[in-house]
């Protein structure tokens, strides 16, 4: 398959990334719109009571990886928006909730082009209409701040996934740079089985080997890794060993590649690195267990940007892969694992 083929093949599929944090990055740098404006916007009502949580600010508009213009260019047709709230000491919930909140405010004014997706078929919905779909998401389960409740209601408000851990110690498990760390607490286990009750995708990226297990054990759903790489090829704790991508795929659930540096090689990260980690996670888990998850606004700055989403898609054609083994990594593999899990 030659590059015009590929990148017309990327145009027809359904391309799901797993992971980004832009939505923290919209607030930090003036609270940026989504349709990529770069004037200052109003402040939320609440700024003044999460002011103290947003310490890292940035100048007006520098550095976005991802906004409606770059995933339209990128062919990205449905993104998991993540809010990660490990920074967000005394409050993680009021940090979480707005950050929710000023996504959702900015999807609903830009509705000609993005919509929060619900369940599975919103993302066809949205690929037929020509707009972007939006799987709002959690990362690290302190946004719960202990309660057994709050998750219901952050389902109810269209939350659909959320990442047990980040790579510190949570009230639900020990991450990946928890030194002698334990798996899933009590709560940990009830979390899990409250996911799997209500229907949010159990994302174990940034948990450690022992929580991981533990929840392998503990779930009855297929499971995700949203953003992170191949251990056997780049040893950083936040990769997965070949014995878990292996137990992912066996799951049905997905491994999605991210593009971190770190995580891709500790010398030279480049594309073609990347393309082997892919390579070697679908030798693994297989063809049906691998996904792509950049971490845009997080750390996936091998990638300058969402508008270069294609560059894999052409990549891996060169290397062989057919059109129903590229649609599967793009995207068919993610669907599958939302519509077992939110329907």
């Amino acid at each position: 398959m030659d590059e015009e083929a590929a990148r017309e093949l990327h145009s027809r599929a359904v391309v799901i990334d797993s992971h980004n944090d832009s939505t923290v990055a919209y607030i930090r740098r003036g609270n940026l719109g989504l349709n990529g404006e770069r004037e200052r916007g109003e402040r939320s009502r609440h700024a003044g009571a999460v002011a103290h949580l947003r310490q890292y600010t940035y100048p007006l508009g520098e550095g976005i990886q991802l906004d409606i213009p770059r995933l339209q260019t990128g062919g990205i047709d449905a993104a998991f928006f993540s809010v990660d709230c490990t920074r967000a000491w005394g409050n993680h919930l009021l940090y979480t909730m707005d950050a929710i909140g000023y996504l959702t405010r900015q999807i609903e004014e830009n509705g000609d082009a993005m919509m929060v997706a619900r369940h599975a078929a919103d993302i066809r919905q949205a690929k037929e209409e020509g707009k972007v779909a939006a799987i709002l998401a959690v990362e690290n389960s302190n946004a719960l701040e202990q309660s057994p409740h709050v998750l219901r209601l952050l389902w109810q408000i269209g939350v659909r996934s959320m990442t047990i851990t980040h790579s510190t110690r949570t009230w639900a498990a020990d991450g990946c740079e928890v030194v002698g760390g334990g798996g899933l607490t009590e709560f940990g286990r009830d979390l899990v089985a409250e996911m799997d009750e209500l229907g949010l995708v159990i994302d174990v990226s940034h948990l450690n080997d022992a929580g991981f297990w533990d929840t392998v054990e503990s779930s009855s759903s297929p499971l995700i890794a949203s953003h992170s790489c191949c251990r056997r090829l780049c040893d950083h704790p936040r990769n997965l060993s070949d014995d878990q991508l292996r137990a992912l795929g066996e799951r049905g659930g997905v491994a999605a590649m991210t593009f971190v540096p770190a995580f891709i090689d500790a010398d030279t990260p480049t594309v073609e690195r990347l393309l082997d980690h892919i390579e070697h996670a679908v030798d693994v888990a297989g063809i049906d267990g691998v996904g792509l998850g950049s971490d845009f606004d997080g750390g996936g700055d091998l990638l300058d940007d969402a508008s270069r989403y294609p560059e894999i898609t052409v990549g891996l054609a060169r290397r062989g892969y057919g059109e129903e083994e590229l649609a599967k990594i793009l995207g068919l593999n993610h669907l599958k694992v939302l519509e077992a899990v939110i329907g």
